[in-house]
């Protein structure tokens, strides 16, 4: 069988969607990578779909943290912060160098809601929940060791702490890798047009049609025993769902979550820094990642359309600007430092309180008819919404034949260390994290030439030549969005090295120049309307 990862292969699996399905999985983003990988491992005959590429959503606009969520302890959600801080500690131990600890720093200044003993208290029970000591408190003068750039007015001290951080697309990248590497069929811009269905309301698969160009037009009727429906901030969007079924949902709450990036040499930080934003006194986060520094995130009510490609507003960059002012004044940063943005649209379970970031991140799942539908959640406890998933499939369709029991140790296959590779311990760890078992054969076959970092970012210049050969790659902005994250670490989404990447790309995936300046063009369009500086 022909996996997702060679030449031909939408091809390939197009030819073999004429099958009967155990399971059809609708979403390409964390959620539903997660149930696409424990379907497989028990054994589902299971296909997942993606109307656009694979984490294209919110799965690659997050803020990039594996966290329990120290801050939902103060609004009581004891459940969702216990399930978190387990998965976070899970996930480290079975995904060094793509999932990797980072440190944090929680500043406390004089007429904070939160006391400094509260904080030593919560943090106390942050890490019983993991089993071991991770905080430690500081004095002003500690704090300023540790930041000195921070802000010292009224500087009262604060904690050390430990959480997590990853790259969120890759991370969905490679558990659907390892869901296809056991079988399983997967495949990016194939859109679901409705929910099929028998006389009964019983749900017997879905019309899908492919969106990669407008000449193929390809379009087909799939066959399944069961449909999961994995969109998040899309849930209600599926055609040919059933009143009754909508209305058995919970109600969803679209929240905007924006973030600005800037050079790590204009806010030079070697680990995550929390303070209360002196406006809202919300918590904003300022992280260091991928040779950048990431500053966010805003929680606005989204209000309009839901759409692929949001970007942030002015408000939400002038608001995320006063919160690095106050905690770092001496760097003197404006808007002409900020290198580009991102914005994402998170689904939550709409409780009715009137601060958006006072609802609850807890999940649900409902099943009726042959219909799994998934949502809310947190990108650390995926693994966690997907077992539970396949849990209620197992209880409600007696005819799926599960040929495993469904296990909550490692969903990853774990990687070999690439001693043979001339790169640096600390790249080798990081490539086996991000690509597995093919990272020894990938590095050690490539170009020492192109074994080098592409500017400022971590990404290797081979890691170019092995997406666009072997990971599904059908935009340029597939390639420099999500496979390598250039479109927002490198100044102005890396057109000073378009050159390069340009002749690795029409070498490996064999565009002509007029599908390379189609591409390129649609390419920077996508990054000036949703990723750079200008405010909308």
């Amino acid at each position: 069988m022909m996996t997702m990862w060679q030449k031909g292969w939408r091809d390939e699996i197009w030819s073999q969607i004429d099958q009967q399905f155990d399971l059809v999985v609708i979403g390409g983003g964390i959620t539903g990578a997660g149930v696409f990988l424990e379907s497989v491992r028990a054994g589902l005959k299971t296909l997942l779909v993606e109307a656009h590429d694979f984490s294209s959503g919110t799965s690659s606009r997050s803020s990039k943290l594996v966290h329990g969520g120290f801050r939902y302890l103060k609004n009581g959600q004891l459940k969702i912060t216990y399930d978190s801080v387990r998965e976070r500690e899970q996930l480290l131990r079975e995904n060094r160098g793509l999932i990797n600890q980072l440190g944090f720093v929680i500043a406390s200044y004089k007429g904070n809601r939160i006391p400094l003993w509260a904080l030593g208290f919560g943090l106390t029970f942050y890490d019983l929940l993991a089993f071991k000591w991770g905080h430690k408190y500081y004095d002003s003068q500690g704090m300023l060791e540790l930041c000195p750039y921070l802000n010292t007015r009224e500087l009262q001290g604060g904690y050390r702490y430990i959480d997590a951080l990853t790259d969120d697309a890759r991370l969905v990248l490679r558990t659907i890798q390892d869901g296809v590497k056991l079988g399983g069929l997967a495949l990016n811009y194939v859109k679901v047009e409705r929910i099929a269905s028998t006389r009964t309301g019983k749900i017997s698969g879905v019309f899908v049609k492919d969106m990669t160009s407008v000449e193929t037009s390809r379009q087909a009727e799939i066959r399944s025993k069961a449909v999961v429906n994995a969109t998040g901030a899309w849930t209600d969007h599926l055609m040919g769902v059933s009143n009754k079924i909508l209305k058995n949902l919970p109600k969803i709450r679209r929240l905007r979550g924006s973030h600005l990036i800037f050079p790590a040499d204009k806010l030079p930080i070697n680990r995550a820094i929390s303070i209360w934003h002196p406006n809202d006194k919300r918590p904003v986060f300022t992280i260091p990642w991928e040779g950048v520094t990431i500053v966010g995130t805003t929680d606005i009510d989204c209000i309009e359309h839901t759409v692929t490609d949001p970007c942030i507003s002015s408000e939400e960059v002038e608001y995320l600007l006063d919160a690095i002012r106050f905690t770092f004044p001496s760097l003197n940063l404006g808007a002409e430092d900020i290198q580009s943005t991102f914005s994402g649209i998170r689904s939550v379970i709409d409780t009715g309180r009137r601060d958006p970031s006072k609802e609850s991140r807890e999940h649900f799942i409902r099943f009726e008819n042959g219909l799994l539908t998934i949502g809310g959640g947190k990108l650390t406890t995926f693994r966690l919404m997907a077992r539970q998933a396949i849990k209620l499939l197992r209880k409600n369709i007696p005819d799926l034949q599960f040929k495993k029991t469904i296990s909550t140790t490692s969903t990853s296959i774990d990687p070999p260390l690439l001693s043979e590779a001339p790169i640096d311990q600390k790249t080798k760890i990081r490539l086996a994290g991000r690509y597995g078992l093919e990272a020894a054969e990938r590095s050690t076959n490539s170009d020492p030439s192109e074994l080098t970092s592409i500017g400022s970012s971590p990404n290797l210049w081979a890691e170019i030549r092995w997406a666009a050969r072997a990971e599904g790659i059908v935009h340029l902005e597939d390639l420099l969005l999500r496979r390598v994250r250039l479109g927002i670490l490198l100044p102005a989404g890396g057109i000073e090295v378009i050159g390069k990447i340009k002749k690795i790309v029409k070498e490996e995936l064999g565009w002509n120049e007029n599908r390379w300046e189609m591409e390129f063009r649609n390419y920077k369009l996508l990054l000036e309307r949703s990723y750079s500086k200008k405010l909308s």
